[in-house]
């Protein structure tokens, strides 16, 4: 009779356990030789980085990029339904009895060798022209910001899937193991400062092993949660500590093969670097001041555009694999005319330092840097529309980005709009094209970077997406 824990047979869980500690510790093994995993790149790069600017609230392209001067002869008139086509409207303009036209209140004007037509809102971009890339034709299938800025960030519109940085931080690793492969930055606009909230889901991993989920960089305080020791705490006290906890969770991954435990091991020992990484990277202290007036003058204010414009550069110089700064502000339902200018003037000096920056540093060739917000904005009013006055609702049928580096062809544009920039009438780009391009560039088939969840192999392009040919150098 046995009356001893240790003489009974072994039990289905345990039996399992076994077989997964087996395979925890080989992905222990793995996520401590490098942190990201191996690359699994399928062709040569144009690309080692990214540089996501992404423009939270969706920035209307009738005032920025896509110009169409014949609308003034239009001002007030009814958008045809010939344009309009039935298209669905969201609830805050579904009910207008009349869709009055609006052309935009501001100038534009060509700019550099590639003639680009840039408002006046954004002069240093417009001196920036020829190292840009526009696509005027990009669709998304969301309308509504919440579903459409998942849609960008993780190619689905329900929240739950992993992000694109998650995916290339699965897909090719780091090249810096003192400082995540995946880092996110939050800066809220002077346009419209309490606009849409964003969610730390969206630079998560999903399903992915959470060691790829992006580290959110803060304005104030430490840099990072919890990266200064407590008080009382060194660092060969904290090694000790760290020491004593990678060994009891090695024994509970070789009990369980829970490969979250394998994940947790290495990103204690990821932080424990990151407690001198992080603090020397946020240091600009020893930055020249011509390059604080480069980025102008928000760049010493932590936490504005600028000055995360300027530690994008910091972490690309360092070989952080995808960053990405998400600007707050851009929703002008209303008040356009007077939101609009104080929005551009946050991103456009440091939009375009970054890319000359980039440049001077021989880091533009191989950082790609993409210029996007959920979805455009409709060429007709939302609510009044009055001499100084209008306001612009969703619009997902097509809207305005930019490119700059990494492979992408410099100054030309594709795709184009109908006279309302309403409908894309040449060469569509969808959002999974996109990311299909921006995976391409650093080497990736985006059909063929996948997991498995669920009994199902996932990518970021689902089942769609095909490369955009025509703007790779």
């Amino acid at each position: 009779m046995r009356n001893s824990l240790i003489d009974m047979p072994p039990s289905r869980r345990a039996f399992l356990g076994g077989i997964g500690g087996a395979l925890g510790m080989t992905a222990l093994n793995s996520l401590l030789a490098d942190e990201g995993g191996s690359p699994m790149r399928h062709f040569a790069p144009r690309a080692k980085r990214v540089i996501y600017l992404f423009q939270s609230g969706a920035p209307s392209q009738l005032e920025l990029f896509d110009h169409k001067p014949e609308l003034e002869q239009r001002r007030g008139t009814d958008l045809p339904e010939s344009i309009r086509q039935g298209q669905r409207l969201t609830g805050m303009t579904a009910g207008q009895d009349k869709f009055p036209v609006v052309p935009s209140m501001f100038k534009f004007s060509r700019h550099g060798q590639s003639g680009a037509t840039i408002s006046e809102l954004l002069p240093h971009l417009g001196k920036m022209a020829d190292e840009l890339c526009f696509i005027k034709s990009l669709s998304t299938e969301a309308i509504n910001h919440d579903p459409a800025v998942t849609f960008l960030t993780t190619g689905a519109q329900l929240a739950g899937r992993p992000s694109l940085g998650s995916w290339l931080s699965y897909g090719l690793g780091s090249e810096n193991s003192d400082l995540p492969a995946f880092v996110a930055m939050v800066s809220r606009g002077t346009g419209r400062p309490n606009d849409q909230p964003l969610y730390d889901r969206l630079w998560g991993s999903g399903f992915l092993p959470s060691v790829h989920q992006g580290v959110k960089l803060r304005s104030g305080g430490d840099p990072v949660l919890y990266l200064s020791n407590p008080p009382g705490v060194d660092a060969a006290l904290r090694r000790d500590m760290l020491d004593d906890q990678r060994e009891l969770n090695r024994l509970q991954l070789e009990r369980t093969g829970d490969p979250e435990i394998a994940t947790r091991i290495a990103q204690y020992e990821l932080a424990f670097r990151m407690q001198t990484s992080v603090p020397e990277l946020a240091d600009v202290s020893s930055e020249p001041a011509h390059v604080f007036d480069l980025y102008g003058p928000d760049s010493k204010k932590p936490g504005t555009f600028a000055a995360n414009c300027l530690l994008a550069r910091r972490l690309a110089e360092r070989g952080v694999r995808f960053i990405q700064l998400f600007h707050m502000g851009w929703d002008q339902h209303t008040n356009l005319p007077t939101q609009m200018p104080n929005q551009a003037r946050d991103i456009d000096q440091p939009c375009a330092a970054l890319i000359l920056d980039l440049k001077r540093r021989g880091l533009l060739d191989d950082t790609l840097v993409v210029w996007s917000g959920e979805f455009g904005r409709t060429v007709y009013c939302q609510g009044n529309l009055t001499a100084t006055n209008y306001g612009r609702d969703h619009h997902p049928r097509c809207f305005t980005i930019w490119m700059a580096g990494g492979g992408i062809k410099p100054g030309i544009t594709h795709g184009e709009t109908d006279d309302f920039s309403y409908n894309v009438v040449r060469d569509p780009v969808h959002v999974h094209d996109l990311n299909a391009t921006i995976l391409h560039q650093l080497g990736i088939d985006h059909k063929q970077l996948t997991f498995k969840f669920q009994g199902r192999h996932y990518r970021l392009t689902d089942v769609h997406g095909e490369v955009v040919q025509n703007v790779l150098a």
